[in-house]
């Protein structure tokens, strides 16, 4: 079963950590990337750029509005995610827990509804 973990972080605490903190955690992040895809468990992630590139397109009566942004303000935004595989939600919680950004921020894990099991009408 597949299930995407969803990196919530606040970026301003990034940009606060000395080029020695972030090389500490972008080791654990590749450590840990590392350790899942040799149990054959990582499928893909990615970070994000920061939320000052993002552009959120929403359609109310078929007209298209377009804004710079992400969708609403929050404390913590959408940072990155993981792609994994797992036998279970608790397996995929505690994934979850060694990605770095959970000590400080807070990690979504949200299993995958393949297309081809989604009921059609």
């Amino acid at each position: 079963m597949q299930f995407l973990l969803l990196i919530y972080h606040q970026e301003a605490n990034e940009e606060k950590m000395t080029e020695s903190e972030l090389g500490a955690m972008h080791q654990e992040y590749r450590e840990l990337v590392g350790d899942l895809q040799s149990k054959k468990q990582y499928v893909g992630g990615n970070p994000l750029k920061p939320t000052s590139t993002a552009t959120t397109v929403r359609l109310r009566d078929g007209k298209k509005l377009v804004t710079d942004g992400p969708f609403a303000e929050t404390k913590e935004q959408l940072g990155g995610y993981f792609l994994v595989e797992a036998h279970n939600l608790d397996e995929a919680i505690a994934m979850a827990e060694r990605i770095p950004a959970a000590r400080t921020g807070s990690i979504e894990v949200r299993p995958i509804q393949p297309l081809a099991q989604q009921v059609t009408a």
